[in-house]
């Protein structure tokens, strides 16, 4: 290791002066100071047909985080993020300090009505986690707090209520809570009407609470605790020790999620199982829930997901071909495909990507041209779609908790209007502003939104999403944000952001790559970016990068690229494909040691992938994960400056990947630009708890960003 990492702190503090910006200067803040250096030990990582790598670093791994040594490393890396950006730490609290700015403190959410109480939560000033009421009969009436999580985080680094549920009779409360970061959540259960914290206490399990019809029983979801799985549902009696609590139901393939719910009707419990490419649902009455009853056997490349009311099942599915998917019903008691019936067919351009039932009426939600939108279906076969105001927005349903109205609840966002949420009526057409979130100090009217389409090189057109401030110039001299994410079909709408404007007030553009691997332009997009065809994901990002820049919206060397999580994989490979595109990278819990981490089962979620990525104990999935891995493509090249950033309890991205990462790239990196790598020792994958203490970790970013570019840093 490197000498005392607090004596070359206070070197270079007294040696270096105020930076102009790295990106005028050639230099950077912390230039001075050597990065931290660890040891290599030879490992070989062995595949079952024979193939084998080296993997020095490999012994950064500890399940346990206890390793001294490896410990000492990474808190040797963020005391070298702290040294190298003391200088910008000016600039990074006043980014910092813009951000919460435009928050209004004390803000609170639309109501919801559910069996005769209004639900919402608030913030109050200086708070970090929100407060969880209800009022019953009217909104004028007393409020009751459900959960002060303040109160509750208190005193802790990480503190987060994954889910909580109101039992039928109103009078009970459960919740699930992490105080690691790490996704194993704890369950407990609180009298509503005299305060009291029941002895009930449930540990390891996914948050995701069911209470039946009796206001005693709890469905819930236990996990692997070693890799995390959800496996067994299993239901809790009110009393009893979590020891007693009976097993309902146990997954015993490895490649499927599980989820437990309630029908749109409230008639039964539901009990859900999904993999990449299939599906298969459960279900009970809420009222005895002792049967499940399957709706329809799973079977490989059928996708299916149900709801319940007026006396039918709703089902939107893909069996038969249908690639975007479409929507069928079925009978109370069916138990098999062969029972369906087609109610809206599927259609090559158009994607259907959820829907809600009404009494009156169904909503389906739907993409097409790359863009959300809403369908209504009304009982005399007529239909219509909400209005959006925009070229590039985000529309969905929001909280609709009960079928029985004629008002549909949605939410809607751009990269220049903040999120709104709106009810139309569906009768009359009478639409009404129920709340746009408050940000202040900011005027809608000052920034511009495009959707614009960049050609791919084998011809695809792929659409990107921009923004920037009124006044900007398309001269080719800006500098540039580029985001994106293109992994599970999970697609990156473009909505507004608090932290975004601090760089476009500075000049800068900032651009969604809707790239294959999501789902924008339906399911092929999707398929299109996954398994063998993953590398199109990465080549699309490089792709919309020089389109952006042939059209005059940036710089060739003013162009900075952001993703996590399966977002900081693309980091990594277009990092390794195309350095010189980029001159900054920003990497959150990346995966980028692809085919270590799905050779082995043991670790969490490992096994739910497969039909994502591929598995890698076949040898031509091996090769061709091998051939982008970020980790296993690092080579003797300039790569642009970096920044990584990662969670020590992290559940789905483990910490030893963006660790085994940055030691190698330290190793082979040919480029003086900075490489910094900041592990937060007390949280998991998503950062930091709390709405303020998560903005510190992206002003750090920013400001790191900022300089590197060479945006003036006012």
């Amino acid at each position: 290791m490197k000498p005392s990492l607090f004596l070359l702190a206070a070197t270079f503090l007294m040696t270096t002066s105020n930076p102009i910006s790295a990106a005028d200067s050639g230099s950077s803040p912390g230039q001075a100071l050597a990065p931290p250096d660890v040891t290599k030990k030879p490992h070989v990582v062995k595949a079952p047909h024979g193939a084998e790598r080296n993997d020095e670093y490999y012994w950064l791994r500890d399940d346990d985080r206890k390793n001294p040594e490896m410990l000492a490393y990474l808190n040797a890396e963020n005391a070298y993020v702290d040294a190298f950006m003391a200088p910008l730490k000016p600039l990074e609290d006043k980014v910092y300090e813009e951000i919460i700015g435009r928050i209004k403190q004390d803000d609170s959410s639309v109501p919801y009505r559910l069996r005769g109480h209004w639900y919402y939560s608030r913030f109050e000033t200086g708070q970090d986690y929100p407060i969880y009421a209800r009022r019953k009969g009217e909104m004028e009436a007393a409020e009751e707090v459900l959960l002060d999580v303040n109160v509750m985080a208190k005193g802790k680094d990480y503190f987060s209520v994954g889910d909580w549920e109101v039992s039928q009779d109103n009078t009970l409360l459960a919740w699930a809570e992490d105080a690691v970061g790490r996704r194993q959540y704890t369950i407990r259960i609180k009298n509503l009407a005299t305060g009291e914290v029941y002895a009930d206490e449930i540990k390891g399990v996914k948050p995701d609470l069911v209470w039946a019809d009796d206001n005693k029983t709890l469905f819930y979801i236990e996990n692997d605790p070693e890799t995390l799985l959800t496996k067994r549902v299993k239901k809790h009696v009110l009393g009893t020790p979590a020891s007693a609590d009976v097993l309902v139901y146990e997954e015993q393939d490895d490649s499927f999620y599980m989820d437990i719910s309630r029908t749109r009707d409230d008639k039964f419990i539901v009990i859900g199982v999904s993999s990449t490419v299939s599906d298969e649902l459960r279900y009970a009455p809420a009222s005895d829930p002792q049967q499940f009853t399957v709706l329809a056997p799973r079977a490989r490349d059928v996708e299916y997901d149900a709801d319940h009311h007026g006396g039918r099942w709703v089902i939107r599915t893909n069996d038969g071909g249908a690639k975007n998917f479409k929507l069928v019903t079925a009978a109370d008691g069916s138990k098999s495909r062969s029972e369906w019936k087609e109610w809206v067919a599927h259609r090559d351009d158009v994607f259907i990507d959820g829907l809600e039932l009404f009494d009156g009426f169904t909503t389906i939600a739907e993409r097409s041209d790359g863009l959300e939108r809403l369908r209504v279906l009304k009982p005399d076969g007529t239909e219509e779609y909400v209005k959006a105001d925009e070229p590039a927005y985000s529309m969905g349903l929001s909280v609709n908790a009960e079928p029985g109205t004629e008002w549909l609840r949605y939410t809607y966002t751009s990269m220049t209007t903040p999120a709104t949420v709106y009810e139309l009526n569906t009768r009359t057409g009478e639409r009404k502003l129920m709340k746009r979130e408050p940000v202040i100090g900011y005027d809608p009217a000052q920034y511009v939104t495009e959707r614009l389409w960049a050609t791919a090189r084998d011809g695809t057109k792929v659409p990107v999403s921009l923004v920037y401030k009124k006044g900007f110039e398309k001269n080719g001299k800006a500098a540039l944000l580029q985001y994106a994410y293109g992994s599970y079909g999970a697609s990156m709408d473009p909505g507004f952001s608090l932290s975004v404007v601090s760089l476009l007030d500075r000049g800068m553009v900032f651009a969604i790559a809707h790239i294959r691997g999501g789902q924008e332009m339906g399911r092929h997009w999707y398929d299109d970016g996954k398994l063998f065809k993953k590398k199109n994901t990465f080549t699309d990002f490089v792709d919309v990068t020089d389109f952006l820049v042939q059209e005059g919206y940036a710089a060739k060397g003013r162009v900075a690229a952001q993703g996590g999580s399966a977002g900081g994989l693309l980091m990594g490979a277009v990092a390794n494909m195309a350095p010189d595109r980029y001159r900054v990278i920003l990497s959150q819990v990346p995966f980028v040691d692809v085919v270590t981490t799905m050779l082995d089962a043991s670790i969490p979620l490992t096994t739910n992938e497969y039909d994502e990525w591929g598995n890698p104990e076949k040898k031509d999935y091996y090769d061709y994960m091998l051939s982008y891995s970020p980790y296993d493509n690092l080579k003797a090249q300039a790569y642009p400056a970096t920044f990584v950033g990662t969670g020590l309890w992290d559940s789905q991205v483990q910490y030893y990947e963006p660790a085994k990462y940055v030691a190698r790239l330290r190793d082979v990196n040919t480029s003086k630009l900075p490489l910094l790598f900041r592990t937060n020792m007390d949280a998991g994958h998503g950062g930091k708890s709390g709405r303020f203490r998560s903005y510190r970790e992206r002003a750090e970013m920013y400001a790191f960003l900022l300089d590197q570019l060479g945006v003036a840093t006012k």
